[in-house]
């Protein structure tokens, strides 16, 4: 695996974001608190890695093993053979054809795939321009789906070899010949597709529409491999459901729970023995869920299209299957909260204002009162987010112990993440048992990057844990 320093991860930009936006999130890493302890020097560089590392994909790939239905080692080799055939086919004859995939030292159930990147790549003339989401999955290994697609060559043709760039800001209109807006290069491929069945066609075009051969960042597709046996999912996501620690018997609350990744892990932690109880509140993400719980043959699991924050019954001996439910109905309550979303990665570009992102905490309280209703004295809840602010982090569990005196933070198994950031008035002891999956802190002061095992467990997407238990 090659992986460049900090300073060559230049390709493209850091992450684009409103200026007031970009405003907040200083004032986040450069509050008091953070000053007075690492200085302003630390402080500021620590904010630039971040906003770069942001762009940028993680170094490894995690996958979710189903050891629920094979052993790790089974599930690895196979995986290795199917990635084996994927390089085989887009691979010269005499090329050598290897795959590393490691285990990761302390969770039972995680594979790691190491990702080369940025490689140099020479952009070429022909440019097809891509959606940013299409542009981030590119980045992460995906092909180029034809719905991701905007703008192409006029007279494009399958067999055609073009260069893929991502709209930074949403500006590129459909259909285009060239685009000349802030954009982006992510790798080279070739079209599956003529422009004509993309753009012309009485009905919308699916599949395939550009097969990357040079992508800047070179991870495997995972597009069909294996899809009861490994499941793609980032390595603080398959730490929540750890540190939830389910046990067979015992009755869970995922109250927001699409698109199911969570859900079926701790199905599969239970050995698929007692319920989880699964609600979304958008009704087209159910069927996910559903779909997700059936492929990896998960028969625990009730899903409901559901508000979370109207989840408790006002009557409560009412005994009922769905919501709304009785106080005190769950013995383990996981609330992955909705969030600014501001850890996820790659994250080329971002256009949402600054009264968006601020518009989370008073949800998430409104769910975590719910969420500490519906648990059972002695019942574990764990709070979890994908972003980095400190309003919807530590700032909301500073605000959760100061209304729920029923609530003491648990320490938190495994804890491979760095503790809690400072600025939410938590104390020392309480920020150790915090979790925060920290990007920036995977590079050292030099901006090379940490060795293995730190590297893969810190240079991840923006997450944060908290595991509470009701006394």
């Amino acid at each position: 695996m090659q992986r460049h320093n900090i300073e060559e991860m230049s390709v493209f930009p850091i992450i684009n974001l409103r200026p007031a936006v970009t405003e907040f999130l200083k004032s986040v890493f450069l509050n008091t608190e953070v000053l007075a302890a690492v200085g302003h020097q630390e402080a500021e560089c620590r904010f630039q890695k971040l906003l770069s590392c942001l762009s940028h994909p993680p170094s490894y790939t995690c996958v979710r093993a189903s050891t629920h239905l094979a052993p790790l080692e089974e599930i690895r080799h196979k995986l290795g053979e199917e990635l084996k055939k994927q390089q085989m086919c887009s691979s010269s004859a005499d090329e050598e054809i290897s795959v590393q995939i490691l285990t990761h030292p302390t969770i039972p159930d995680v594979l790691l795939l190491p990702v080369d990147g940025p490689r140099p790549v020479k952009q070429l003339s022909s440019e097809v321009v891509v959606g940013a989401q299409c542009g981030s999955a590119v980045l992460r290994g995906a092909h180029v789906f034809a719905p991701g697609i905007i703008a192409s060559p006029k007279y494009m043709k399958a067999g055609d070899v073009v260069s893929i760039f991502s709209d930074l800001e949403g500006k590129c209109t459909r259909g285009a010949t060239s685009f000349q807006g802030k954009k982006v290069f992510v790798g080279n491929g070739v079209a599956q597709m003529d422009r004509s069945a993309i753009f012309c066609a009485d009905e919308p075009a699916k599949g395939i529409g550009v097969r990357m051969v040079e992508p800047l960042y070179q991870s495997p597709s995972f597009d069909g491999v294996l899809p009861s046996l490994a499941f793609l999912q980032n390595l603080p996501s398959v730490v929540v459901g750890h540190v939830l620690g389910p046990r067979p018997g015992e009755r869970i609350l995922d109250m927001c729970a699409a698109p199911g990744g969570k859900t079926c892990h701790i199905a599969a932690l239970m050995e698929d023995q007692g319920e989880v109880v699964a609600l979304e509140r958008i009704r087209n993400k159910i069927d996910r869920i559903r779909q997700n719980a059936q492929m990896l043959h998960l028969r625990s699991i009730k899903a409901f299209c559901f508000n979370s924050t109207q989840a408790v019954s006002c009557d409560p001996v009412q005994e009922s299957e769905g919501p709304p439910f009785p106080p005190e109905s769950f013995d383990r309550v996981l609330l992955d909260a909705p969030c600014s979303g501001l850890g996820q990665r790659p994250n080329m570009s971002s256009t949402w204002s600054l009264k968006e992102i601020c518009s989370y905490p008073p949800l998430q309280r409104k769910l975590f009162h719910a969420a500490v209703r519906l648990l059972k004295k002695g019942g574990v809840l764990v709070y979890s987010t994908c972003t980095v602010t400190l309003a919807e982090n530590e700032e909301l569990v500073a605000w959760a112990l100061n209304t729920f005196p029923c609530l003491t933070l648990q320490p938190q198994e495994p804890h491979i993440g760095a503790e809690g950031m400072l600025g939410a008035g938590l104390s020392p002891e309480q920020l150790r048992l915090l979790q925060r999956f920290s990007p920036e802190l995977s590079w050292d002061q030099t901006g090379a990057a940490a060795p293995l095992p730190c590297r893969a467990d810190r240079d991840t997407i923006g997450f944060f844990i908290a595991k509470f238990l009701k006394n």
